[in-house]
């Protein structure tokens, strides 16, 4: 079943919408076919005659086929208007409709209702893809009531009786309107859709983006008056020290002393970018998916009894499970579920229906060009700090799970502890340098 819903399956909703949309209106040109071709046997036109109605049919029915397919390219902004196939179809139309006009008014194709039914079949079935290639209404209304006036005057000149020609033109103008109404309504909708998407692209990356100016602000912040007054105190630690004065000395001090300032500050400064509050980062990734249209669900437990690094460290998964699935998946909902067992450890996952999109990320995404600490790879790494295991994987019917274990207590601490000695050897390391200095 796999293999036959596949092509279906790998398209994203904007695509799939695009691909129903298409085949709907090709399928008119099915219609078209089969309208004419019930009509002719029963019309008493010769066989002679009939073939050629039925090849014209099909031809046309192609015709209009292709034009529907490059109009709504052009409708996409993908190619440039197709004026001379619109021409091109526009003109067998006519020719078409005349000949049968004549035909019915010579008494070769005797019957007036099949004359009609051939008739709307040219006529009707071409306005829909022509008013793709207009824009404007008022022109949209003009095309529809100045093919119903050609209708009126082919049959007035052919002599056909006067109710006869009127009801060729109303048919003809109700048929148009009801073509007009289905096409573009249906190329409306398909350009909404595909707006939106490009819209939520838009909108993913705009979020990285204000995401890197921020922290290129709060660098800036804290290092752009330290820099400038570490080269200021450095110039006149020169000068003095050009002069003999032993000032300089006192300069470079001065200047070690900011310098560590700021390698505090910037420290600072990453540890809070790098640490991810829990409860905020849930609601932001609650807030973010539904903004691009996914029904994004919390369940569970908030996470609020949990010691400062576990969530942190849950925080994290939350915030990277979210882009996975904005960039790489093609997710309709998404459900975050956390629980807390007083004997841990906690458990937090992540589930969404865009399985292939999310197998992907889990595969090549992020971290197989990023640094260390981005995506999936730098999840694990940051689970496994605390003891916890981190999994990706899809399920079946089409689910794709994330799934964070992260011990509660006793491991998070032995964790934290090998941190701090670790940090411990590194202060006393600094010390004993700043001592040799």
């Amino acid at each position: 079943m796999t293999r036959l819903t596949g092509w279906w399956d790998r398209r994203s909703d904007p695509a799939r919408f695009e691909l129903y949309t298409r085949w709907s209106l090709y399928s008119f040109g099915l219609i078209e076919a089969f309208l004419i071709a019930g009509s002719v046997p029963r019309s008493g036109i010769a066989p002679g005659a009939a073939a050629v109605l039925y090849a014209l049919a099909v031809v046309h029915a192609v015709l209009c086929a292709v034009l529907v397919s490059v109009v709504l390219d052009w409708t996409l902004q993908r190619r440039e208007r197709p004026t001379r196939l619109l021409a091109v179809t526009g003109g067998l139309t006519a020719v078409v409709v005349l000949a049968v006009v004549i035909l019915h008014a010579s008494g070769a194709l005797p019957s007036a209702g099949d004359a009609l039914q051939i008739i709307l079949g040219f006529t009707v079935f071409v306005l829909g893809p022509a008013v793709l290639n207009v824009r404007s209404v008022g022109r949209i209304v003009l095309l529809v009531l100045g093919t119903a006036a050609l209708m009126a005057a082919f049959a007035a000149a052919a002599g056909l009786p006067g109710h006869e020609i009127i009801g060729d033109t109303v048919a003809v103008a109700l048929g148009g309107a009801g073509m007009t109404f289905t096409y573009r309504g249906s190329a409306w909708i398909l350009v909404i859709v595909c707006e939106l998407d490009a819209a939520r692209e838009v909108q993913s990356r705009l979020a990285v983006a204000e995401e890197r100016l921020r922290f290129g602000r709060d660098l800036h912040d804290v290092l752009g008056r330290n820099l400038s007054v570490i080269a200021l105190k450095s110039e006149l630690a020169v000068q003095l020290a050009r002069r003999g004065r032993p000032e300089a000395v006192d300069q470079m001090v001065e200047v070690q002393r900011i310098a560590r300032e700021s390698q505090r500050e910037v420290r600072e400064v990453v540890r809070g970018y790098r640490s991810a509050d829990l409860q905020v980062e849930l609601a932001g990734a609650l807030s973010v998916l539904r903004a691009a249209g996914i029904d994004g669900r919390a369940e569970g437990d908030d996470g609020s009894t949990l010691s400062p690094a576990v969530q942190s460290v849950i925080g994290w998964v939350v915030r990277e499970g979210t882009t996975n699935v904005l960039r790489h998946g093609d997710a309709r909902s998404c459900v975050i579920r956390l629980w807390v067992p007083p004997a841990g450890p906690a458990v937090l996952t992540m589930e969404n229906d865009g399985a292939a999109g999310s197998v992907h990320s889990a595969v090549s995404g992020p971290s197989a060009s990023g640094p260390p600490g981005s995506g999936l790879t730098g999840l694990r790494e940051r689970v496994g700090a605390l003891g916890g295991t981190l999994t990706a994987e899809p399920e079946t019917g089409g689910i794709f799970r994330l799934t964070a274990r992260v011990p509660l207590q006793r491991q998070a601490a032995a964790g934290a502890g090998a941190r701090a000695g670790s940090s411990t050897k590194i202060t006393d390391s600094t010390a004993s340098t700043e001592g040799a200095a």
